[in-house]
């Protein structure tokens, strides 16, 4: 057939008119083209899981309206109050402040500019504050322009670090670049502000000499005055008449400089938060009477701390890992081999105060020459007279009477503070010289006013751990007989009162004497024997101070055991068993909404499960990355969580350019108010506000420990002190859940540098004294007051076993010990290779904070009977923790914009795809009725 023939062959003569037979060519590419459209949305829409993820990413918008104004107005409120009460006056020597007969300043200091409202990273909150100049003029003062033009022209801005790591220059002017100025300063005013800012973050711990930084000097830590600091600060104490330096930094500082006689007053800030500024100027200006107590130990020098001789970087050199993490190489994450890392808490329960008190107690230490401010140090516009009216016990429970009278000539409130003098034997358990038993603040006092306050906390809570066995083999907490000193002070160190009481026998707590504490469900024994006695560490010990005491830095490496090379490098995964029973589903006819206030133990927990399929269990666990996925079998819509301890850190939310709330002061500063009423009123507050953002959960607080002023989240954590950590964070989670949000309490635990955080899974050796004494101790306070259903685990391992994988903390002493209730997640592991999902979901870390896409489960453990059972009590904690939420009522399934969005496409090309198919086979019908040409 010629190709005449053929063209012919393919017309059709119908009605009269010419038709071309319809291409097949064009039907198997459109053909092809619509399979390939429903492969796409099919993989598309198993990706459903994720919708969430992307709506928040891309969809999301700021809060409006009036609930919005309203919300964001009490934030500010809360966090002035915050800020009113945790600013702390320092030094006021001839009581020059307030500057009640002085309306014009001179600020000096590029802080006064580039003031430190927040930390970096997760932490950190949002950018609309009131700025340090605004807060003094808010307050009345007249400032010089001059001097504020100059540090607006002439200030270098900090470099931005992004999500995680910290820049640490101190670009602080010289004194001769603004001598020039000085003149016309002093006709201005004779009082001048110095301000002095240092920042810490996520990532990055402070560094111990700044060599490599600008502004910095070899020699010389980021926590001492630069050369251009120094300069400044004499050049103001030798032309003004009133110097008052403003210490904007929550780390400890070397603040021997205050005591310069031309330096008149002092007052420490930690990070101000949105507002801060404003109680600043209320403060200098008399309007507010400052209160706060100090967190933390300030020393003189940094180098007198023992933590300073092992805290930072330290490797194996016989033990690598890689990161396999599908996000490695973001963020601090590092790609590739890299050594194993530890760090050695040689100090023992010797943290802070606890240190220095019992080292000057012991006469080791010359403390009046060794430490500026003890823990729980504040002073006030006014005068306070407290006394110790009588201490009552009655077996149990030990109750300190004080009578609180203003004798000042201002209102003011004061914190009573009762330490405890627990007996020691040399060579026995060992104890810290004193220990914040408890503490309570008073209202506002008029001059003349008194009040009566009580403070009172049971006999158990003064046991010392016995990890050793010198009193309980197999470890146990010891309440020795002898006599208890129970302290009335002004702070750890200075004694106003004093009164004894006797525990007249032994008390041991464990199965074999006495029981257990009345606070715990089962008695606490040593689950951690692998750790206190894992490395050759010589502690710190108070029946040899010379001997113990570090004298220098460890060493940058040593070579791992062999027992430890083993275990870092088993990837094995313990399962019973291998195989299980075919998965079912049933239909109970229950709702999440359902089971708010069902008790945890309640049999309908089991009905809500038999519901819910394998695969929605494994991408709940899977996928905890900022939400909780939904669940369509139980009703449950994707619920929103995010950062952090300080305000609302959408960072996922706009394309990663992140939604924040209001920020709050930092932990120290709430910490630094001791008014546990407040943290609670805190929490009530952000919870709300979260609400209002469309957040159910809250990635904090954080309640690790400053176990050195060098650690880089300080600004994240309460204090030193376990005890007032918990008791704030307690107060704080109470608030957040009584108003229908939950959050995860972080980062559990032992988590107490930045440095090699996340780095394989930082190798964190301590005793067990001391981490039930101090480092567990505010998580087991706040989770017994029962505020928390959340729980955030941490990076870092507790010897070799990384915090997410250890059952022994996720399940014995968590769970069982103090009787949590609700979820564990873990830190972000999305970038980083700490821990192993299938050994964590077996552990009782419940989900992960990543996408299944990056770290699934494997089919081994999904197919398990123990893998099974681990699932679905995972699943049974996490929805838990929602459902005693507000979330179910306020989040309701829905379609996600990106899912409209897809729809829509897809009902547009199907469309086009119908149009093109009726044309074609209508065509083709017309085709075969013709007749050939």
């Amino acid at each position: 057939m010629t190709r005449e023939e053929k063209r012919k062959a393919k017309l059709r003569v119908v009605d009269g008119k010419t038709i071309k037979k319809p291409g097949k060519v064009g039907f198997v590419i459109v053909s092809f083209l619509l399979l390939i459209c429903l492969v796409c949305n099919a993989v598309l829409f198993s990706l459903k899981g994720y919708f969430g993820v992307v709506d928040n990413v891309v969809f999301a918008k700021e809060p409006t309206g009036s609930d919005y104004e309203e919300i964001e107005a009490k934030a500010k409120d809360i966090t002035l109050q915050e800020a009113s009460e945790g600013i702390i006056l320092l030094e006021n020597k001839n009581n020059v402040l307030p500057l009640t007969n002085e309306t014009k300043i001179n600020v000096f200091g590029r802080g006064g500019y580039y003031s430190t409202f927040g930390g970096t990273g997760s932490g950190a909150g949002g950018t609309n504050y009131t700025s340090l100049y605004d807060g003094l003029k808010d307050a009345g003062f007249e400032l010089n322009n001059e001097l504020i033009s100059f540090y607006q022209e002439n200030s270098k801005e900090a470099q931005n670090m992004g999500l995680v790591g910290t820049d640490f220059g101190l670009y602080e002017n010289n004194a001769d670049e603004i001598s020039g100025l000085i003149d016309n300063a002093k006709r201005f005013s004779d009082v001048a502000i110095y301000v002095i800012s240092r920042v810490g973050g996520e990532g990055d711990d402070l560094p111990k000499d700044m060599a490599d930084y600008y502004g910095g000097e070899s020699g010389k830590h980021y926590l001492e005055l630069n050369s251009a600091e120094e300069s400044m600060l004499n050049m103001i104490e030798q032309n003004f008449g009133t110097v008052v330096v403003v210490i904007n930094s929550t780390n400890a500082m070397e603040l021997g400089f205050l005591n310069d006689e031309n330096v008149d007053a002092a007052l420490w800030c930690g990070c101000f938060g949105s507002v801060g500024t404003v109680a600043l100027g209320n403060i200098l200006n008399g309007t507010t009477n400052p209160s706060a107590k100090t967190v933390d130990t300030f020393a003189y020098e940094m180098e007198s701390n023992p933590t300073y001789y092992s805290h930072g970087g330290y490797d194996y050199t016989n033990v690598s890992y890689s990161n396999n993490a599908g996000a490695a190489g973001t963020g601090d994450a590092i790609t590739g081999e890299d050594p194993y890392h530890y760090v050695k808490y040689i100090e023992g329960i010797y943290v802070g105060y606890r240190f220095y008190e019992t080292a000057g107690a012991d006469g080791f230490i010359d403390y009046d020459a060794t430490v500026q401010y003890p823990f729980g140090y504040g002073l006030s516009y006014t005068t306070f007279e407290k006394t110790l009216d009588g201490v009552s016990f009655d077996g149990d429970t030990i109750t300190a009477n004080v009578t609180v009278k203003n004798t000042g000539d201002k209102a003011g409130k004061d914190v009573v503070e009762i330490y405890y003098k627990a007996p020691y034997t040399e060579g026995g358990i060992e104890k810290s010289e004193v220990v914040l038993g408890g503490f309570a603040k008073t209202e506002e006092l008029k001059p003349g006013e008194s009040t009566k306050v009580k403070v009172s906390f049971k006999a158990e809570d003064m046991a010392s751990y016995d990890y050793t066995g010198i009193k309980a083999k197999g470890g146990a907490y010891v309440l020795e007989a002898g006599d208890y000193g129970i302290r009335l002070q002004n702070d750890s160190h200075n004694v106003i009162a004093e009164e004894t009481i006797t525990i007249d026998a032994e008390k041991i707590y464990n199965d074999s004497n006495d029981g257990k504490r009345d606070s715990d469900l089962i008695t606490a024994t040593n689950q951690f024997d692998d750790v206190s006695n894992g490395e050759d560490i010589t502690y710190l010990s108070r029946a040899d101070w010379e001997g113990t005491m570090p004298k220098e830095s460890l060493p940058a490496s040593e070579e791992a055991s062999e027992d430890v090379v083993a275990r870092l490098t088993d990837d094995s995964v313990e399962l019973e068993d291998t195989t299980a029973a075919d998965w079912s589903t049933k239909k109970n006819g229950l709702k999440l909404t359902d089971m708010k206030d069902v008790d945890y133990d309640d049999s309908k927990w089991e009905d809500l499960l038999d519901q819910i399929s394998k695969d929605e269990m494994k991408l709940l666990i899977e996928s905890g990355g900022w939400q909780t996925v939904a669940i369509k079998s139980i009703g449950k819509a994707k619920y929103l969580e995010c950062d952090g301890p300080n305000g609302i850190n959408n960072l996922m939310a706009k394309t990663f350019a992140g939604i924040k709330g209001n920020m709050y002061t930092n932990q120290a500063m709430l910490a630094a108010t001791w008014n546990g009423e407040l943290a609670y009123e805190k929490g009530v507050v952000y919870g709300n506000e979260a609400k209002v953002y469309g957040v159910a959960g809250i990635y904090g607080p954080a309640a690790n420990i400053h176990r050195s002023p060098f650690s880089g989240r300080n600004y994240e954590y309460y204090s030193e002190d376990g005890y007032l950590s918990g008791i704030m964070a307690g107060n704080e989670m109470t608030g957040i859940k009584e108003a229908g949000t939950y959050c995860y309490f972080k980062h559990f635990a032992v988590n107490d540098q930045e440095t090699n955080r996340d780095h394989g899974g930082l190798l964190t050796w301590l005793n067990e004294q001391a981490m039930r004494e101090v480092y567990l101790k505010g998580f087991e306070v706040a989770i017994k007051m029962g505020g928390a259903t959340g729980i955030m685990s941490s990076f870092n391992r507790i010897g070799t076993t990384p915090t997410a994988e250890s059952a022994a903390l996720l399940k014995t002493v968590l769970r069982d010990e103090w009787g949590f209730k609700g979820a564990v997640i873990t830190d972000c592991v999305m970038a980083c290779t700490t821990e192993d999902i299938n050994r964590a979901t077996l552990a009782g870390n419940d989900f992960q904070l990543s996408y299944g896409l990056l770290n699934p489960l494997s089919d081994e453990l999904v197919n398990s009977v123990s893998g099974q059972q681990a699932m679905r009590q995972a699943t049974k904690n996490i929805l838990y923790m929602i459902a005693n939420s507000d979330a179910p009522e306020l989040y309701k399934p829905h379609m996600y914009t990106i899912e409209k969005i897809l729809l829509c496409v897809l009902i547009v090309l199907l469309a086009l795809f119908a149009t093109y198919y009726y044309r074609w086979f209508t065509k083709n019908k017309k085709w075969k009725s013709g007749s050939p040409l």
